[in-house]
């Protein structure tokens, strides 16, 4: 690696003009000859900066509508030459073409075109060409060429030629690299774009891209390193301004993503509180307040230290009473003046506001690493409505069964398989989560419920007279068998199980309502 380098020549072509006006006053303060093309070099000229067009440095016009403008030998050779090189250098001479020792390019802006939902030809005309080439370039011959491929990479370059009077080999090694991570995103939301285009779901080649948003103390250990990148524009914890609080952890930003998710599915005015990527209490009321108090009561023990998350704007009230317990993260659309005050006296719960609820209906990819590949599946965006129900019992639920069977099915879509959870009232009141055996995660969730009650002072058990659903089907009779012992009334699940009528005929054996759905929510 070669070591400082001046620069004499520069390209600069940018879509996103920020800073660039005092970039280039800058390297022409320096004796910089600088290039450009037509919306930059307008930009610069206009605020008196000396600047020659490429196509009068090339000698041919930008032509189709700009497709083709920098696509010339009299750029990239100026880019790509080895100035080591005796054959590069004869070359050059032989051609016209002189050296360019630093290139600033960012590229048409693609991933605002698609998210603002343009039309196709339009995006097509979005899909950069030139400056993406000419970024690999710059980047592919970094030994002699700085590239800064954004507006945050100026203050750096600057800073370099002021101190050292040229580029360093290092400065020059990183940026390439960050140029190169550039273009393959960019390269990447373009491909799932076009493959979204022609309904190729999982094409031979799948890409996918984040931007890094934070460097993380630590992953889910001490001993692990993290980072946080964001990709899309799905509503969460990824968009979402964080208004107080220290930064988040690794594991906050887990499970704040899956408290907001849960919470996603109710229309109703709903909160959910999660401890380790669980629902520890789900609960929609008339009030968010209301659902508060019902959410808590199905574990107040594990709300401890959980995440919350709300469906609506969240107000004083709910606010305070909130605080009144340790939490660690609040995440909710908008929160009033009055409630972010009552949040502020807490200056350790972070909290954040997303903007919008995220559609529980909405597709999208979910993506977990395996040794050697990771695996994408479609995210579970599946829905059970009264009229998918069917009935298999003798005794069919009544409409407040029905209520309480559809939230709790839409609660168990968010907690780790196996899971049984118990409702009523449209509230949590025992969840059984992660267990090998489904009958175990109906006593546990039994056994949490009973817990609750001796916390509430009740002296009958939450699950009398509760609805509960099974994530999956049951295996055997004993699961459902365990359920009816706690007092649930009613149960949803997929159905499916070659002893389906076991457990049917253990069902109508206790009296219970049983409906099966014909869709599984496994979650591991």
């Amino acid at each position: 690696m070669s070591g400082s380098l001046p620069v004499r020549r520069a390209l600069i072509s940018v879509s996103d003009k920020t800073g660039v006006v005092p970039f280039a006053s800058a390297l022409a303060a320096r004796g910089v000859e600088i290039l450009s093309t037509g919306g930059t070099a307008a930009v610069l000229a206009k605020a008196g900066i000396a600047v020659k067009e490429v196509a009068k440095e090339s000698g041919f016009p930008e032509i189709l509508d700009g497709r083709v403008k920098t696509l010339v030998p009299q750029i990239h050779g100026g880019i790509l030459a080895r100035r080591d090189q005796p054959r590069h250098v004869k070359e050059m001479a032989e051609h016209g073409i002189a050296p360019i020792d630093l290139v600033a390019i960012n590229l048409y802006p693609f991933e605002a075109a698609i998210a603002r939902g343009a039309p196709f030809a339009e995006c097509i005309e979005m899909i950069d060409i030139g400056g993406p080439a000419m970024l690999r370039a710059a980047a592919k011959n970094h030994e002699f060429v700085v590239v800064a491929s954004a507006p945050a990479h100026y203050e750096a370059v600057l800073a370099e030629l002021e101190e050292h009077g040229g580029t360093r080999a290092e400065l020059r090694r990183k940026l390439a690299a960050e140029a190169f991570g550039r273009t393959a995103a960019y390269d990447a939301t373009i491909a799932l774009w076009f493959q979204g285009t022609v309904g190729e779901t999982f094409p031979a080649n799948f890409s996918f891209t984040g931007r890094l948003a934070e460097t993380l103390r630590y992953g889910e250990n001490p001993h692990q390193r993290a980072a946080f990148y964001v990709s899309g524009a799905r509503p969460g914890v990824a968009s979402a301004r964080q208004v107080q609080g220290k930064p988040l952890s690794y594991n906050n930003i887990n499970d704040t993503d899956a408290a907001y998710e849960c919470v996603a599915e109710f229309a109703e005015p709903s909160v959910a509180i999660v401890k380790h990527a669980n629902p520890c209490g789900v609960a929609s009321a008339g009030t968010l307040a209301e659902a508060w108090e019902l959410a808590l009561r199905s574990d107040p023990v594990s709300a401890f230290g959980g995440v919350v998350a709300v469906n609506r704007l969240l107000d004083a009230e709910t606010a305070r009473r909130i605080v009144a317990i340790f939490t660690e993260v609040v995440i909710a659309p908008d929160a009033s003046t009055e409630a972010q005050k009552i949040l502020a006296n807490k200056r350790n719960v972070r909290l954040l506001l997303a903007g919008k609820i995220p559609g529980a209906e909405e597709a999208g990819f979910s993506f977990r690493s395996v040794a050697g590949g990771f695996l994408v599946q479609t995210r579970d965006n599946g829905r059970i409505g009264a009229g998918d129900l069917k009935v298999v019992t003798q005794r069919a639920p009544s409409a407040a069964e029905i209520a309480d069977l559809l939230f709790a099915f839409r609660v168990a879509k968010h907690v780790r398989s196996n899971t049984i959870v118990y409702a009523k009232g449209c509230a949590t009141v025992g969840i059984g989560a992660g267990q090998m055996s489904r009958v175990d995660a109906a006593r546990i969730a039994a056994w949490k419920a009973a817990e609750a009650t001796r916390a509430a002072g009740l002296s009958t058990s939450l699950t009398v007279g509760s609805a509960a659903a099974s994530d999956a089907f049951f295996p055997f009779a004993d699961g459902l068998e365990a359920i009816a012992e706690a007092g649930a009334t009613a149960v949803i699940q997929p159905g499916g199980s070659i002893r389906d009528e076991e457990v049917i005929t253990a069902a109508d054996r206790a009296g219970m309502a049983m409906v099966f759905t014909g869709m599984r929510h496994f979650r591991h």
